[in-house]
């Protein structure tokens, strides 16, 4: 049965009051009787005899006397009779013909219809998954009015056909020893997953909002499930773990099955087990290898294996991270490995059922690899990322949005991945009219037919939220119920009138604080209200649509007025994002005197400002008459004060930045004293933040590890509060400050010391000696290219850099062995442009192997001008001592030059291009 926890209110999922009293018609209390007669198939599937049990547990609540019995069995004509039906079975058809009845009828999968004559009622189900579904309309119509209806004809069906949900078996930080992505399944590291109770409060709660898939995240989890003759030693988990881990997963999937709900196993790949990798003498993870045999004999065989193993369970498939993005590699392994891997375990297992493969549309050429693998099996699904790692818009665009078009017309279900949720973190997000009209728009404009949604925040700290409940931890289903039941509502069915949702989300919410349902819209008002605000600033102000950015942190000055320096992912303003502005390229107009297009930074300013005092102000309408769950109310109460300071933050910020952009182009230091008092607000209401939050929340961002970057880099679980990005943010003010008097005094930037960088000695093992001189005059770094290096930062001025063939890199990629004696600094020039002759920048949105050498910011941006190519940033790979190995993807790049690891190298933009070098005013904060 439902564990009680997750019956929050007498409101329930399926439908509004008016709609039960006019589809179900009126409460029985004309049969006598209450004796009830629910009929299932004879030799029926677990899953109907799961929905008879929930129906006979709601009938004896309402008072009713039921009697499970199976087809064929004598019935007293006195007795109400429920007859649990498939469409098309002996059970169905005699039950019409017996009763005369003529039912509603629908073909979609996991539909069903109900109707009655009298005291016999026929649930007719597609399928077993549509007996279900109707089962719990029969449940939520006794919730309401605790009798059976005396008349009811009734057909539904969802409008998505997979309704998914995550959990990531993943951590906030990196287990010792091991590499991004690598958790074995152990009670150490996750003590709930063993958690029997738990798994069911998790799956009644996916089932009461109709969600019929649960994707379990990991990078590899075959060696904590599977056993495999040829590789014993490839097991990652103690022989006592291993029976643990067989049984807890036996558990969950036949559990999930019972409820209609496919268990997906979602994993990346190429990664191998670390006891696998060490016998062999091979790296976990390695994006630039090639496809091994041993490897790829290995994964297909623990595929199998796995398959065979668990029946019901279908998999997700990362092909991007940690292989090298799009090419022909990415193809065979999923046509040659893993599908042959799947059929291998369909054959050991001798059944018909089909698990659903499901490729993610991530770092790959998904249409390719589809167009491939579609003639060699027949339950394939694409996933992409609906707005990225974040939430942004309801109506994405641009060449993203044209991605999953392509791949909503291939043939299969296109799958839209509500992902990480970055930009939302750790405040609670409810609004359901933005979630509404995100599902709408994918179906209108991505042509998308299934969802899975991510966890609304701490998706790294699964089952808990960051709350700091009076010392107590929050379990995310029950904090953040109504992120699941908005989207599975609308996933269900999107076509709702708003006055109606209105109304039926303010009556939850009544019942949920015990108020009126006046009251209970104001809440949902204000949910509304500040939903509005992290999608906007993230999508006007924001670097990435990663989760590289915390934004609810903040940003510093230098990233709103020089973003390109931070790596500033152009799809998030391009197909994420309505048609609009960039705030460099606003104060770039506005000081020209050129017309602004689409949405402004001045507009979000001026509205996420409005809707944070909206927020404020429904919520306090509420607060008087709250009288249940007081604690959970003011904890909404202070997430909405929370998204009121930090709009007014980002607001004031914003409008420092237009100003300082201003002066950029004006050099008149009355704009930056005119930008002082709004930096100044801007820390003000950075205080009130810290003041909001460092009682309530742990943490601000659940990925607490070196591969976040936005506001501060986050290694070791730092710079995850306020109060310690407040000691920046109130530096970068001061040093403004100071920066203002220094030019009033001086009249002009004081020049800082240029201090040279400071070549290290290495020996290079795989490369031969050709080396250049950055300043030279045949400074080429290409062998088999004549060009030249024409202008440069000065800190380069000296360097030697290593001439490589342009052609073999464009080929095989770079490779480069070398040995040092002291630590060693590589600097890598990396065009910024996109094109597959050059060589990709690290970018941590596609790549989480992107930073393992801290190369993933970028050290000196626009640092150099070569003749006939794009301007180059400048990346930074450090080394230890010893025998070291550069590796990068295909095409060209640049090798600038090895220096002493000690050495300091400090980030600046250098403004360097081919039409000369532009102003640079980060010095102003720094």
């Amino acid at each position: 049965m439902f564990s009680k926890s997750t019956i929050r209110s007498i409101f329930v999922f399926a439908l509004l009051l008016f709609v039960f009293q006019n589809i179900f018609g009126q409460s029985n209390s004309e049969w006598k009787t209450s004796d009830v007669s629910i009929v299932i198939p004879t030799n029926t599937h677990p899953r109907i005899k799961f929905a008879a049990e929930l129906l006979s547990n709601e009938l004896r609540n309402c008072g009713y006397k039921p009697t499970i019995l199976v087809e064929g069995s004598k019935l007293n004509k006195k007795n109400i009779t429920l007859v649990l039906a498939a469409q098309g079975t002996n059970l169905s058809n005699t039950t019409k013909e017996k009763y005369n009845l003529s039912l509603d009828t629908t073909t979609y999968k996991e539909g069903f219809a109900i109707k009655n004559r009298e005291n016999i009622y026929l649930l007719d189900g597609v399928d077993t998954s549509g007996i279900f579904y109707g089962s719990l309309a029969i449940v939520d119509s006794l919730k309401l009015n605790k009798k059976l209806p005396t008349r009811i004809s009734f057909a539904d069906h969802p409008k998505m056909v997979m309704r998914a949900a995550c959990i990531g078996l993943q951590k906030a930080t990196y287990l010792p020893g091991r590499d991004v992505y690598e958790y074995p399944y152990t009670e150490q590291t996750f003590p709930w997953f063993y958690d029997k109770k738990l798994w069911t409060k998790v799956l009644d709660s996916l089932a009461e909002n109709r969600m019929n898939a649960l994707f379990l995240w990991n990078g590899h989890p075959f060696s904590s499930l599977v056993k495999l003759k040829d590789y014993p030693y490839a097991l990652e988990v103690d022989d006592a773990t291993f029976a643990k881990n067989e049984e807890i997963f036996k558990f969950l999937t036949e559990e999930a099955d019972k409820r209609g709900i496919w268990i997906i196993q979602a994993f990346y790949n190429i990664l191998i087990p670390k006891p696998f990798a060490e016998k062999h003498n091979l790296t976990t993870q390695d994006r630039n290898r090639p496809i091994i045999p041993i490897i790829a004999d290995y994964t297909q065989k623990s595929i199998a294996a796995f398959v065979a193993k668990y029946p019901h369970v279908g998999l997700c498939v990362t092909l991007g991270e940690a292989m090298e993005g799009v090419g022909q590699d990415d193809i065979d392994w999923f046509t040659k490995t893993i599908i042959p891997g799947v059929k291998d375990g369909l054959a050991q297992l001798g059944t018909d059922e089909v698990p659903p493969i499901i490729l993610r549309a991530h770092d790959t050429d998904a249409p390719s690899v589809m167009k491939a693998a579609m003639p060699l099996y027949p339950n394939l699904y694409t996933m992409a990322k609906f707005n990225g790692e974040a939430l942004t818009t309801y109506e994405p665009r641009g060449c993203w949005a044209e991605l999953h078009r392509t791949l909503s017309t291939i043939g299969t279900v296109q799958i839209e991945n509500v992902h990480i949720l970055a930009n939302l973190e750790p405040f609670r997000y409810a609004s359901d009219d933005f979630i509404q009209k995100s599902v709408q728009g994918m179906h209108r404009i991505y042509g998308a037919n299934g969802i899975h949604i991510y966890p609304q925040a701490s998706y790294w700290d699964w089952p808990y939220s960051a709350d700091n409940a009076d010392g107590k931890r929050l379990l995310q289903i029950d904090r953040d119920w109504l992120w699941y039941k908005q989207w599975s509502r609308y996933a269900w069915n999107d076509n709702r009138k708003r006055s109606d949702e209105v109304r039926y989300w303010g009556g939850l919410l009544a019942s949920k604080f015990g108020c009126d349902v006046q009251q209970g819209e104001n809440i949902l008002m204000a949910y509304e209200a500040s939903g509005e605000i992290a999608p906007k600033l993230l999508r006007r102000f924001g670097i990435t649509d990663g989760n590289r950015q915390t934004l609810t942190l903040g940003m510093l000055m230098t990233q709103l007025i020089n973003p390109y320096r931070y790596g500033l992912f152009d799809l998030l303003y391009d197909s994420e994002s309505p048609e609009g502005e960039k705030i460099i390229e606003y104060a770039e107009k506005d000081w020209k005197g050129q017309p602004h297009i689409g949405e402004t930074p001045k507009q979000i300013i001026k509205e996420v400002v409005e809707e944070g005092d909206a927020a404020v102000a429904f919520v306090d309408k509420a607060q008087p008459y709250i009288t249940k769950d007081k604690d959970e109310f003011e904890r909404v109460r202070n997430d909405m004060y929370c998204y009121q300071a930090l709009a007014k933050h980002y607001a004031t910020k914003a409008e420092a930045a237009i100003l300082v952009l201003r002066y950029k182009y004006s050099n008149n230091i009355k704009d930056l004293e005119a930008a002082l008092p709004y930096l100044e607000k801007s820390v003000a209401y950075y205080k009130q933040l810290v003041d909001l939050t460092k009682n309530t929340y742990l943490y601000a961002n659940s990925m607490q590890t070196k591969q976040r970057k936005i506001p501060i880099r986050g290694v070791d679980a730092t710079f995850k509060t306020w109060k310690e990005v407040l000691v920046p943010f109130e530096a970068e003010l001061n040093h403004f400050k100071k920066a203002i008097n220094s030019l009033k005094n001086n009249s002009a930037k004081s020049v800082a010391k240029v201090v040279a960088l400071q070549n290290a000695s290495v020996k290079l093992l795989n490369q031969k000696d050709n080396w250049y001189i950055v300043g030279s005059s045949n400074a080429n770094p290409f062998s088999d290219l004549t060009t030249n290096i024409v202008t440069y930062a000065k800190e380069l001025k000296g360097v030697k850099g290593l001439q490589l063939s342009n052609q073999s890199q464009i080929k095989r990629g770079t490779s480069i062995s070398f040995q040092s004696d002291q630590p060693v600094k590589i600097l890598v020039g990396f065009f910024n442009k996109k094109d597959s002759l050059l060589s990709k920048a690290p970018e941590l949105e596609t790549d989480a192997s992107a930073n393992n050498y801290g190369q993933a910011e970028t050290a000196i941006a626009n640092a150099l001008y070569l003749k006939d190519f794009p301007n180059v940033n400048v990346h930074v790979y450090s080394f230890p001592a010893g025998e070291n190995t550069l590796k990068l993807s295909k095409g060209a790049a640049l090798i600038l030059g090895f220096v002493n690891g000690n050495q300091e190298i400090v980030k600046y933009d250098a403004g360097i291009s081919e039409k000369g070098i532009s102003k640079e005013i980060d010095w102003l904060f720094e």
